[in-house]
């Protein structure tokens, strides 16, 4: 009787040894692994990660319209450390797992072995048909959950502007667009254990945009109808609020949908209106035409003699339709949008005088639109230029523009002179950055555009003073030099009323149309486009002539 006693003390003090080791190896030696492992699954699994903050677009009456939200979505993960490494589990789980997710058995292999690897994703945003059959399959380590990601409810419309949210297996990142530049913003600050202690993690903030949705959708649906009918390689059309600033839409083609991302080159990520630059063309003629009115040496009454073309250092430099038209006033000029006239005015100028403009009207210069990677265009050719390429840039050719930088420019004419900074975001107020031009040269200059605009009549809206410009310029030829025979038409306009600039609500439109089929003239393509869209604004504004 007493060895029996003896032996169960014996054999539950033996109990109680292992369980203090156990306790101890645990609580002691293997805290830091299971802490981190809790940590870790906890953070990657949304546990601690900040809410990020919405992105919106808005409508004339303020409505809020969501651009950019967080949604909830099926993901399956697998923790290395709980699989086998023995060559038969993992043959068994990477061809099982390769037949349903888009890897191969070798890529399944390295993510699966790892060693002291607690998380590893297999797929962000599973199917249901992907769920069920890894439920089926009960593996061991493989495991179903949800994670909150970015989703995107209009797809492809504004994708170049919001950019997209993109996944790491620890983390997650604004790239490109608002999404980039905004990221800080709008991603909060995610929480952690710290000292054993749980600090919870704080909710981006939301974002709205200056861009109208309506404005935006037409704007795309105009654009995507252009490139299909004259079979264009890209485009842009960029809409601006010409007193404040704002930006009230910005479509680009060719785009790409950020919920699937990954199934687009990465040079469709690049906004071409801020990210890429070319030559403008005639419509820097008024750029041209403001520079000599403003320094008082021309008048838009002032005349000379068309030939047909010009020669300097060796170059000649003829008419669009290679004719002469005789004696012509400079209203006349930008009516015809005769090449010769522009280089008249520009060396009436003079080049310092004409080059200071060009800075004053901001190129060269970023614009300090809140978007990432906006690069400057080029005056280069000008600084230490000769007579061509003065000459050359009095109507576009030779220096190089971004669509953003040409309708800031435009909007200074139909802002009474005034340079404003491009703006984006709707609690952002107006940005005045200098004076460029008097408010009677804008006054004068805007007439000229009417002018041409009602001349030839393609972008006249009945009862509207629509102001404009048409720009065909030649694509550079970087192989063999000089210019192919490729073109990239542009149209940029306004809604003027020469007489006061008070009114708000004046819009700046430009339409750019990269290389179409046949290198047709600008009066074909853009010009309609750009005609379409007023239409659509001046209606959905409810903006009648005599409002203005």
């Amino acid at each position: 009787m007493q060895w029996r006693i003896k032996f169960l003390i014996f054999f539950f003090g033996v109990l109680y040894l292992i369980l203090i080791f156990n306790i101890y190896n645990l609580q002691i030696e293997k805290e830091v692994y299971y802490l981190t492992k809790a940590e870790t699954q906890s953070r990657l699994n949304g546990v601690f990660e900040a809410i990020r903050g919405n992105i919106y677009f808005i409508d004339k009456n303020n409505n809020l319209i969501p651009a950019a939200l967080n949604k909830d979505y099926p993901t399956v993960f697998a923790v290395p450390d709980e699989i086998l490494k023995d060559s038969e589990t993992m043959t068994d789980y990477t061809e099982k797992l390769s037949s349903i997710f888009n890897f191969s058995i070798k890529e399944l292999e390295e993510k699966l072995s790892k060693q002291d690897d607690l998380y590893e994703l297999l797929i962000e945003k599973a199917s249901s048909k992907q769920l069920n059959e890894i439920n089926n399959l009960n593996l061991k380590g493989i495991y179903t959950d949800s994670r909150l990601l970015r989703f995107y409810p209009f797809e492809k419309i504004a994708s170049h502007l919001l950019g997209f949210v993109g996944l790491t297996d620890v983390s997650k990142k604004g790239l490109y667009g608002v999404e980039s530049y905004f990221d800080k913003e709008l991603s909060g600050r995610d929480g952690e254990i710290k000292d054993n202690k749980i600090i919870k993690s704080e909710e981006g903030e939301n974002i709205i945009l200056t861009i109208d949705y309506h404005i935006q959708v037409q704007a795309e649906e105009i654009l995507e109808k252009l490139i299909k009918d004259y079979q264009a390689v890209g485009g842009s059309v960029i809409v601006q609020e010409s007193k404040t600033g704002k930006i009230m839409a910005m479509a680009n083609f060719p785009n790409f949908n950020p919920n699937d991302y990954s199934k687009f080159n990465i040079a469709s990520f690049l906004n071409p209106s801020v990210e890429a630059v070319y030559e403008p063309g005639s419509i820097f003629k008024v750029i041209t035409m403001s520079a000599g009115i403003d320094s008082g040496k021309i008048t838009p009454e002032t005349t000379y003699e068309d030939e047909g073309s010009v020669t300097f250092n060796g170059r000649t430099i003829r008419n669009w339709d290679l004719k002469s038209h005789g004696v012509q006033t400079m209203t006349g000029v930008i009516e015809q949008s005769i090449n010769t006239g522009a280089v008249f005015a520009q060396r009436e100028t003079g080049p310092d005088i004409f080059y200071n403009y060009l800075v004053k009207f901001g190129f060269g210069e970023l614009t300090g639109i809140d978007l990432p990677g906006e690069v400057r265009g080029s005056l280069n050719n000008l600084k230490n230029g000769k007579d061509i390429d003065f000459a050359t840039a009095s109507f576009g050719q030779g220096v190089s523009v971004t669509p953003i930088q040409l309708i800031n420019a435009v909007s200074v004419i139909a802002n009474g002179g005034v340079l404003m900074k491009p703006i984006i975001l709707e609690n952002e107020k107006p940005q005045e950055i200098r004076r460029v031009i008097s408010l009677e040269t804008a006054e004068k200059v805007s007439k000229m555009m009417v002018s041409a605009v009602e001349k030839n009549i393609l972008a006249a809206i009945p009862n509207y003073s629509i102001a404009g410009k048409t720009g065909t310029a030649f694509v550079p030829d970087f192989k063999k030099g000089g210019y192919s025979d490729e073109v990239i038409n542009t149209y940029v306009g306004f809604i003027s009323n020469p007489f006061s600039f008070k009114n708000s609500r004046i819009f700046t439109i430009l339409v750019k149309l990269e290389k179409p089929k046949g290198s047709p003239l600008a009066g074909q393509t853009v010009v309609p486009a750009f005609r379409e869209l007023m239409q659509f604004i001046l209606n959905y504004y409810n903006i009648s002539p005599e409002n203005l």
